[in-house]
């Protein structure tokens, strides 16, 4: 080391208040030592038992991710890093691997009560950087958290709209395969001579029809002997695809009775290219609505996407239903409700009041409370989610209520503190609820939980 290690230590920006009799005092209890390119520092699990200072080189750390190693920080030179006076680090998350021809000093831990006792502007600077690490790793946090959310959030919508963005292709793609037909058939069509009387017929019973649509109560096996019947109508009519035909006549509640009364008022080389009209308007008029249908439910997810971030909104606070944001939240988590099998009861009463809300941010409230429920439940049997609200006085309280485990007693008084959490590795950040916590107090309300095996509630209090 050509250059002396208080030098050194002198060029830390951190340090560079420190006196230099204390900067002496840490260079003769330290060690320093030099690592080639590539060399490991600390493994997974290690012991981190000294503060670290990175005197020359680069030191980047690596978390293990399905099998691969990732990059998720540098340590660069001049830098302060492991333990450090009053921190509660234990072990290594990761892996330590330097870059290039590094040199680390360390000191170990047991030397710490000495320097807390007779150094106290060092003691002060590496307080001050524990402090920053502290505030950078909570950012980190917050971000990882955010980013889990909308993970979540992103695939149970991918979910969502998945079966209704199919539908429309689907029912698109046979809507204009029907179409193309149309022509040959209209061939046929155009040959009938009918009276006016016949056609006003044909006009109400295709009416008729449509009334119907969606309104056909059958078992399956009434529909299933129904469809026979009329299949052997249609055969016997010899008009062709007997079987898709009588699918579609059954579906709008025709029955052979009905088919044999047409008889009646048609000519008997008419018959078959009437219900073979017939047959093509319903068919379109079912398409139709399969896409208005699935066309709808997209339209209603984007609304409550819209509504749930209030991405057009001014970010101040707005007189608003409390309901519509709950919902828009259940919108956002219905595939995971439905995922579980969670039965959903909803308690609002008509005449809730209106209350000034920053509604984005009380969406992450709700979010929070209810994913949380959620998890709660995971693999449960019977799992019951309740939400209730209700107007006491100036206030209105709203209760998320679930079935789950439960929350011990013990830590029910810290499931608000930063960092906390009752949840498996990696499922967890802890600071869900600090969040919650944070907003309802910006709300300036209140936020309570009580807890038993099988009943869990979070109350929101909100001033109106």
């Amino acid at each position: 080391m050509a250059q002396p290690l208080l030098d050194l230590l002198k060029d830390i920006p951190e340090l560079k208040g420190v006196p230099d009799a204390q900067l002496q005092w840490l260079a003769e209890k330290g060690s320093v030592r030099a690592y080639t390119d590539g060399e490991k520092v600390f493994s997974k699990g290690d012991k981190i038992d000294s503060l670290r200072i990175l005197l020359e080189g680069e030191m980047n750390f690596f978390v293990e991710q399905a099998g691969n190693l990732r990059n998720v920080g540098t340590v660069e030179k001049g830098e302060i890093t492991g333990k450090l006076p009053f921190s509660r680090m234990k072990g290594a998350t990761g892996i330590g691997i330097v870059t290039g021809e590094t040199l680390l000093y360390t000191l170990h831990e047991s030397l710490f009560p000495e320097m807390i006792r007779n150094h106290h502007e060092l003691v002060e600077a590496l307080v001050h950087v524990m402090t920053d690490r502290v505030r950078e790793t909570t950012r980190m946090q917050q971000q990882n958290d955010k980013m889990m959310a909308l993970g979540k959030l992103s695939a149970g919508l991918a979910h969502e709209l998945n079966n209704p963005s199919a539908a429309v292709v689907r029912s698109a793609n046979e809507l204009k395969k029907h179409l193309s037909n149309i022509p040959e058939n209209f061939k046929r069509v155009i040959k009938i001579k009918v009276t006016d009387e016949v056609v006003e017929h044909v006009n109400q019973w295709v009416f008729s029809a449509i009334a119907r649509q969606g309104k056909v109560m059958l078992s399956l096996m009434e529909k299933s002997a129904r469809e026979d019947e009329v299949t052997t109508w249609l055969e016997q009519n010899q008009i062709d695809n007997a079987y898709e035909i009588a699918e579609t006549l059954v579906s709008f509640g025709i029955e052979e009775a009905e088919l044999e009364q047409s008889k009646n008022w048609l000519r008997p080389e008419d018959v078959a290219p009437v219900v073979n009209w017939v047959y093509q308007v319903l068919t379109t008029e079912r398409m139709v609505n399969e896409i208005e249908e699935a066309a709808n439910r997209i339209n209603k997810l984007v609304g409550s996407i819209k509504g749930y971030t209030h991405m057009d909104q001014a970010p101040e606070k707005q007189a608003v239903d409390i309901r519509e944001g709950i919902r828009n939240t259940l919108t956002m988590l219905n595939h995971k409700i439905k995922k579980g099998n969670v039965q959903l009861a909803e308690s609002f009463p008509a005449d809730l009041p209106r209350v000034q809300l920053f509604v984005s941010e009380m969406n992450q409230v709700w979010t929070n409370l209810i994913d949380n429920a959620l998890d709660a439940m995971e693999g449960r049997p019977n799992s019951q989610l309740e939400i209730k609200a209700e107007q006491k006085n100036d206030f209105v309280y709203v209760s998320v209520i679930d079935n789950g485990t439960g929350i011990p007693e013990e830590i029910q008084s810290s499931v608000f503190d930063p960092f906390f959490t009752t949840k498996a590795v990696g499922k967890g950040t802890g600071l869900g609820l600090e969040v919650v916590r944070q907003i309802i107090q910006q709300h300036n309300g209140k936020v309570y939980v009580k807890s038993q095996p099988g009943h869990t509630a979070f109350t929101v209090c909100l001033p109106i």
